[in-house]
């Protein structure tokens, strides 16, 4: 059972995990043992709240394929066990992301004040750039 929030977890028969070869650098225990994690979690046929589904197949992420299956490989680990944490944690990661509610931005307008100090800053820089002008000498 991966616990997502506090009213929402996924129960650990809708994750389909595979142990596969990992690429990359590690000489011969490499070619030999299957260290790398192939993670697939159907977001249509899970048990996820309907809200959170709605959210995470209109999102537009890497790791969701166009079919609604989230796809994960995780090989950064040496050791399966720690691949399969890494790659559940990023699920995790990835479903928390894309269902957090944005606050709605309210409108603000400056105030009178912060538009007067903008003004004058905008001011005293254009003086000092002015002045940096060529210093000519008076005609004798």
């Amino acid at each position: 059972m991966i616990v997502i929030s506090r009213n929402v977890s996924i129960p650990d028969n809708e994750l389909e995990i595979t142990a596969i070869r990992a690429q990359g650098a590690g000489g011969q225990h490499v070619n030999k043992a299957s260290t790398a994690i192939h993670l697939r979690f159907d977001i249509k046929a899970s048990g996820l709240p309907e809200y959170y589904k709605e959210r995470l197949l209109a999102a537009s992420h890497h790791l969701i394929s166009s079919e609604g299956v989230i796809i994960i490989k995780a090989q950064e680990y040496r050791s399966q066990e720690l691949n399969r944490e890494a790659a559940i944690s990023r699920l995790v990661a990835v479903i928390k992301e894309l269902t957090v509610v944005q606050k709605n931005r309210q409108a603000t307008r400056p105030t009178r004040a912060s538009k007067e100090r903008r003004l004058a800053s905008k001011a005293q820089k254009s003086t000092v750039k002015a002045l940096r002008g060529k210093v000519r000498r008076p005609p004798d």
